[in-house]
């Protein structure tokens, strides 16, 4: 699992010990599997691409990724991590880390898209544009700093998240 064709090949016609080799990427393998998220870009180093660049700067209440289908949607949030147990109610704005093919069930009813991960090309913006329904990707900690039920606006051509003052919820908690 952790050697190529030609160090096996190697090994078994030399007798190559390529014990340390399997340590060291299975050390590798394991510190990736503890990652949190799945970085947009690696160097080739294993640096995370987005750690070196500046801060990107918000007034709190924005949250900001890469516009990746256009369009411009206010819905209630719908955090999803397992698209295999999970509903979406229409119109709510489906927030996920990432997306495959066996999301799309979802987008069906789904108002908008907000994913952690992605490229303009990946499978959820794609689909996204196919249906009709704007799209951010690339926001980090998406799915952390927004709330299934929370109101939000999202601008799939400016790359933008507005978390909005729920009005009906505040007055709901005073009385």
């Amino acid at each position: 699992m952790f050697l190529t064709l030609p160090e096996l090949r190697t090994a078994v016609e030399s007798g190559a010990d390529l014990r340390e080799a399997v340590r060291e990427r299975r050390s590798t393998h394991e510190r990736e599997l503890r990652r949190r998220t799945v970085p947009v870009a690696l160097l080739c180093d294993g640096t995370d691409a987005e750690t070196l660049l500046p801060a990107r700067t918000t007034d709190g209440r924005t949250l900001t990724g890469v516009g990746a289908a256009s369009g411009r949607v206010s819905g209630r949030a719908r955090v999803v991590h397992d698209p295999a147990s999970a509903s979406i109610e229409p119109g709510e704005i489906l927030v996920a880390p990432t997306t495959d093919p066996g999301w799309t069930p979802l987008f069906l009813t789904a108002g908008g898209l907000v994913t952690e991960t992605g490229a303009v090309l990946a499978h959820g913006p794609t689909v996204a544009r196919e249906y009709g329904i704007p799209a951010v990707i690339c926001v980090p900690d998406a799915t952390a700093r927004i709330r299934t039920g929370q109101l939000i606006t999202m601008d799939g051509a400016a790359g933008t998240i507005t978390l909005e003052r729920d009005t009906a919820a505040e007055d709901v908690g005073r009385h």
